[in-house]
């Protein structure tokens, strides 16, 4: 019987808790077209205090035989991230927003694992497997909500730099495969993406409180 590669155990083992961040209740009123642009930025702004973080962990890790195969220049957000912003909020939208309990949360443990390269991997794994696949979904729904088009708005969602995405994530999931590690440090990569993922849901539930002002408006 032909064992499971490492992309495989990793997605199924997470399986659980990616379905529970889709199930949010604040991704189902944005997509709904039920919040104002300003609840919308709300989340675009946890979003960015998450990726300077993890696009300076990205940077640290560069040299890393481990980390480095994950280290995609192309794909960091925080550029996207601060135009999107400015399109929201206005030139002054760097003193508008601030980061949440659960973003701090989140935030404090990228910086914490910026050292280990499984941990980066982890955190890098669950936040851009996501964009890349069901962001995409978001992105288009929020163009017709909100008429964002390229240029601010919704750029953290294109990823026009990195070509075919089926392909990239192909070629991710070969890199996830071929992770120089033996079981063990996997073990502990798949407890950290699971951590991950709780701490990005958590992030998403305290979002939850401004869609339910919102709808409740």
């Amino acid at each position: 019987m032909t064992q499971p590669s490492f992309s495989e155990v990793l997605k199924n083992s997470t399986w659980s808790d990616h379905e529970s961040a889709e199930g949010d209740g604040y991704l189902k009123a944005l997509m709904a077209g039920r919040l104002s642009r300003e609840a919308y930025g709300e989340m675009v702004a946890q979003h960015y205090f998450a990726y300077v973080a993890l696009d300076a962990a990205s940077r640290a890790l560069a040299d890393d035989p481990v980390a480095a195969p994950f280290v995609f220049p192309e794909l960091y957000r925080e550029e996207a991230l601060a135009r999107d912003l400015e399109t929201i909020y206005g030139a002054d939208w760097a003193d508008r927003i601030e980061p949440s309990l659960p973003t701090r949360t989140l935030v404090a443990r990228i910086n914490q694992v910026a050292s280990w390269p499984g941990g980066y991997v982890a955190h890098h794994y669950t936040r851009y497997l996501g964009d890349l696949s069901g962001g995409q979904f978001i992105r288009m729904a929020l163009e017709k909500i909100y008429g964002y088009g390229p240029g601010g708005g919704v750029d953290f969602y294109r990823f026009d730099a990195v070509g075919s995405l089926p392909r990239f994530k192909q070629e991710y999931r070969a890199r996830l495969d071929a992770l120089p590690v033996d079981e063990a440090e996997k073990r502990r990569i798949i407890r950290e993406t699971k951590l991950a993922y709780q701490l990005n849901t958590e992030v998403l539930g305290d979002l939850g409180r401004i869609a339910r002002a919102e709808v409740a408006a």
